[in-house]
C-alpha cells in the first residue's frame, strides 16, 4: 500500500490528544464496496479510492487484492485503527463483491467471516447478517449514484480472518455466531476510546436482561467469570465481564431493571470499590493496600501488622496476610463497604450482593449467604 495514500488519510482523520484516529469496519466495507462496483462498472483495476464520511469528510483509502471479471468485482481494504490498541480489527483485510442485478435496489449480504444474529436485543434482527444499520446505509449512499440505469447491485461482504477475530470478540456470547460484525456509526474510530467497550457491556446487558431479568452476574474478568460458572451453573448469556468499567456497568444494570445484581471478584478490584473507585483502571487511583489495612484495623489487627500490610505491594498477599492473622472479618467489612457505596450509585431499587475472591478462586467474603446455583 503506499505510504502517501495511508499518510493522507490519517491527516484527514487527525489525532485527538496525540493519538492517531483510524476508521471503522463499516467504513472498510464502504470503500470496498464503492471500489469493486466502479471496477465492474470500468472493468479497470483501481488502487485507490475516495469515500465521504457522514462528517463530509473524504477519505481516500488503498484497495488491495482487486481482480473483476465480466460479471462480478471484488477487492479489499485493510483496516486502520490508529492508535487504538484495543481495537483487535487492526491491519486485516475487509472485502466485498459486486455483482449487477437485474432489480432496481442494493442487496447487502455477506459470506466468510462475518457473523449471523441469533438472540433478541442487538439492532439487527435474528436470522441476519451482523451488519448495522449505519454501515448498510453508508454502503447504499456510496452506491446508489453509480447503479446502471434499470439495474441494481448485489454486494456481499467478507472478512478472510474475521471467524479466528470473532473468538476474540464477545459476539459468541451476545449470541453472534460465524464471524465478526460489521460496526460503525460515525465511520471514525477515536483512539483509546472507552465508548466502543462501555456499548458493548450495555448489548451485553441488554441481551441478558430479555433471556432473564431476574439476576445478572456482573464480574471483572476470569478469575469472576470461573467462579460463577462453577458455583452458579451460570452461562454466558448471565454473566457480564465489564474490566475496568465497575461504575458504568453497575449503573446500567440498575437502570435496565434487573431483579438481583451479584456482583463477583477479586480482592484488588474489589477494595477499589469499597473505597469508592468505580473506574478501577491504575490511572483513577489505587488505594488498595490502604483500604485493607483500614478495615483490618476495625477488624482487630494490630498496628503493627497493620504497618506490615501496607508495605506489601498487591492486594492477594495482603489478603492472604489477613488470613494468617485472624483478621479476615476485614473482608465483611469490605463487602459491605463495597455494597453501601454501590447501592448509592445504582440510585434504584435492586437487591445487590457481592462476593469477594482470591486469585484462585477461594471466597474471601460471601454476602449472598449462600454463594450456591439452588438459591438463585
Amino acid at each position: 500500500m503506499s505510504k502517501d495514500l495511508i499518510d493522507s488519510y490519517r491527516e484527514v482523520l487527525g489525532k485527538v490528544e496525540g493519538l492517531q484516529r483510524g476508521f471503522t469496519t463499516g467504513t472498510a466495507m464502504q470503500g470496498a464496496a464503492k471500489a469493486a462496483a466502479l471496477m465492474l462498472l470500468s472493468q479497470k483495476i483501481i488502487s485507490k479510492i475516495d469515500i465521504e464520511l457522514k462528517n463530509k469528510k473524504v477519505l481516500i483509502l488503498p484497495v488491495v487484492n482487486a481482480s473483476f471479471s465480466m460479471d462480478s468485482a471484488e477487492c479489499g481494504i485493510i483496516k486502520d485503527s490508529g492508535d487504538d490498541e484495543d481495537d483487535i480489527t487492526h491491519g486485516y483485510e475487509f472485502r466485498a463483491r459486486v455483482i449487477i442485478i437485474d432489480t432496481k435496489e442494493i442487496i447487502i449480504t455477506a459470506g466468510v467471516g462475518i457473523g449471523k444474529i441469533t438472540k433478541e436485543g442487538l439492532p439487527v434482527r435474528v436470522g441476519e447478517w451482523a451488519i448495522n444499520h449505519n454501515p448498510r446505509n453508508m454502503i447504499k449512499k456510496s452506491l446508489t449514484p453509480l447503479i446502471p440505469e434499470g439495474k441494481g447491485f448485489k454486494v456481499e461482504l467478507s472478512v478472510p480472518d474475521g471467524v479466528k477475530l470473532a473468538s476474540e470478540t464477545w459476539n459468541p456470547r451476545l449470541g453472534i455466531v460465524g464471524g465478526i460484525s460489521i460496526l460503525g456509526t460515525s465511520g471514525i474510530v477515536e483512539p483509546k476510546s472507552s465508548k466502543a467497550y462501555t456499548a458493548s457491556i450495555a448489548i451485553s446487558l441488554h441481551v441478558a436482561r430479555i433471556e432473564d431479568p431476574s439476576v445478572i452476574f456482573l464480574v471483572f474478568g476470569y478469575v469472576g467469570e470461573a467462579f460463577v460458572k462453577k458455583h452458579y451453573k451460570a452461562g454466558d448469556e448471565r454473566i457480564v465481564k465489564f474490566g475496568d468499567h465497575a461504575g458504568f456497568t453497575l449503573k446500567t444494570a440498575g437502570r435496565m431493571g434487573f431483579g438481583r445484581i451479584i456482583l463477583v471478584g477479586h480482592i484488588g478490584k474489589m477494595s477499589k470499590l469499597a473505597s469508592g473507585i468505580f473506574n478501577t483502571h491504575s490511572k483513577y487511583g489505587d488505594a488498595r493496600l490502604e483500604t485493607l489495612a483500614a478495615y483490618a484495623g476495625v477488624a482487630g489487627l494490630a498496628p503493627e501488622k497493620i504497618k506490615l500490610l501496607l508495605k506489601m505491594k498487591m492486594a492477594e498477599r495482603g489478603a492472604s496476610f489477613l488470613r494468617e492473622e485472624g483478621a479476615s472479618g476485614a473482608f465483611d467489612l469490605l463487602n459491605d463497604s463495597i455494597i453501601e457505596r454501590s447501592l448509592y450509585l445504582i440510585k434504584k431499587p435492586v437487591i445487590l450482593n457481592s462476593v469477594i475472591l482470591n486469585l484462585r478462586g477461594d471466597i474471601l467474603s460471601d454476602s449472598t449467604g449462600y454463594g450456591c446455583a439452588e438459591d438463585v
